[in-house]
């Protein structure tokens, strides 16, 4: 099982590699199932991963000329503060057991993987939808209340599943701050790295013992697998890989969906 997950580390990063995101959302189940980590820990991780890679990916953006580092900022630090205040505070305050409906236990590791399942559909579904993604004209402005509200959720959301949530900010940063869509994109990185390993080295390194043998290896998998991903696109074509991941997110939300409420409930 341990070898099907580094297998799949590499499986992670590839995915990242060929089509830019999305592939960071199956290091919790793979963290959770394959490593048989608990729900506190495979989200931790998945945090440290997931700001890995997406660094990787937002400085070969940045060579590009496509990541705006004033705005990563502005929406960046109201997002960390929302991943901090939950990673640090709220989940380890969180019972085992949430709360009780007659013989049936609501778990804690129900609340974070049935909100991390609905999480992958949502993903899933910005994959698949045909409509192209349209950015703003470039001229950027900044609306500061909407921006801190969004950043403070989406880091909190971030926080709590332990994914990145791209498909969240990238629409939020052309519309609240009307940057380019290519643009956009590069800046989603960044703000995505910067909330993850800082919310995971301010929270849940401080609070949990970590295994930096193993969550080091898994890392360098999944970020030789993005360089793999890369040299692989220039064969293959990424919008048909796209749909079928997406497909893939699908089948795997449901998975987790039947483990959690079903099997072990």
């Amino acid at each position: 099982m341990e070898l099907l997950g580094y297998i799949m580390a590499l499986i992670i990063g590839i995915s990242l590699g060929l089509i830019g995101g999305g592939g960071s959302i199956l290091a919790v189940p793979v963290l959770a199932y394959l490593f048989a980590l608990d729900e506190k820990v495979a989200t931790a991780y998945s945090l440290f991963v997931v700001g890995a890679s997406a660094l990787v990916g937002g400085l070969r953006q940045h060579k590009s000329g496509n990541v705006d580092w004033r705005t990563a900022l502005v929406f960046g630090i109201p997002a960390i503060i929302g991943v901090w205040l939950i990673r640090h505070f709220v989940v380890p305050a969180l019972p085992d057991v949430l709360f009780t409906l007659g013989q049936f236990e609501f778990t804690r590791r129900m609340g974070m993987f049935g909100l991390f399942s609905i999480l992958m559909v949502l993903a899933a579904y910005s994959m698949l939808s045909g409509k192209s993604r349209e950015g703003g004209t470039g001229d950027v402005h900044y609306n500061y209340p909407l921006i801190l509200a969004e950043g403070l959720v989406v880091g909190a959301i971030t926080g709590f599943v332990g994914a990145g949530g791209g498909f969240l900010i990238i629409p939020a940063l052309v519309v609240l701050a009307n940057l380019e869509i290519k643009m956009a994109i590069g800046t989603s990185l960044i703000i995505i790295a910067f909330k993850s390993l800082l919310g995971f080295l301010l929270g849940d390194a401080l609070s949990m013992s970590i295994d930096w043998t193993f969550l080091t290896l898994f890392t360098v998998i999944a970020i030789i697998g993005i360089f793999l991903g890369v040299y692989i696109g220039k064969f293959v074509d990424g919008k048909r890989l796209k749909k079928g991941f997406g497909y893939f997110i699908i089948v795997m939300a449901v998975f987790i969906f039947i483990m959690e409420f079903i099997v072990k409930g």
